[in-house]
C-alpha cells in the first residue's frame, strides 16, 4: 500500500509557474492554460509515487541529492520529499542553464 503525501508549493515554485504562464499568455491564452494544467497534473502525480523522479543531475554533480525532478517537457519540476509532504521547489525551463538556476534558487531557500 502506498503512503499518502500532501503537496506543498514553495513561494518560489508558485512564482516560477506564474511567470511561465504569464509569459506564454501574452501570445496565446489557450496555450498558457494548457501548459498550466500540464504542469499541475505532472506535479500531482508525485503525490502517489514521490520517489519516481530522478535525483537532479545538475545538483548531484555538486553532491546534493536531496532534490528530485520530473519533466513536463520542456519544464523541469524540482521537488523534495519530506516525511509526509512533497515540496515543489521550482519549475524551470530546461532550455536554460539549469545548473546555474538551481544553485541560485535552491541554495537560497
Amino acid at each position: 500500500m502506498s503512503k499518502d503525501y500532501s503537496l506543498q508549493w514553495t513561494t518560489n515554485a508558485k512564482n516560477d509557474l506564474l511567470n511561465i504562464v504569464e509569459y506564454i499568455k501574452k501570445d496565446s491564452p489557450d496555450t498558457a492554460k494548457d501548459i498550466y494544467l500540464k504542469i499541475r497534473k505532472k506535479v500531482h502525480s508525485t503525490n502517489f509515487f514521490p520517489l519516481k523522479g530522478r535525483v537532479v543531475p545538475e545538483l548531484q554533480k555538486e553532491g546534493i541529492t536531496l532534490y528530485r525532478e520530473i519533466v513536463a517537457s520542456p519544464w523541469k519540476i524540482i521537488y523534495k520529499v519530506g516525511n509526509d509532504t512533497v515540496y515543489i521547489m521550482a519549475v524551470l525551463d530546461s532550455r536554460q542553464n539549469i545548473e546555474e538556476l538551481l544553485l541560485q534558487k535552491l541554495l537560497k531557500s
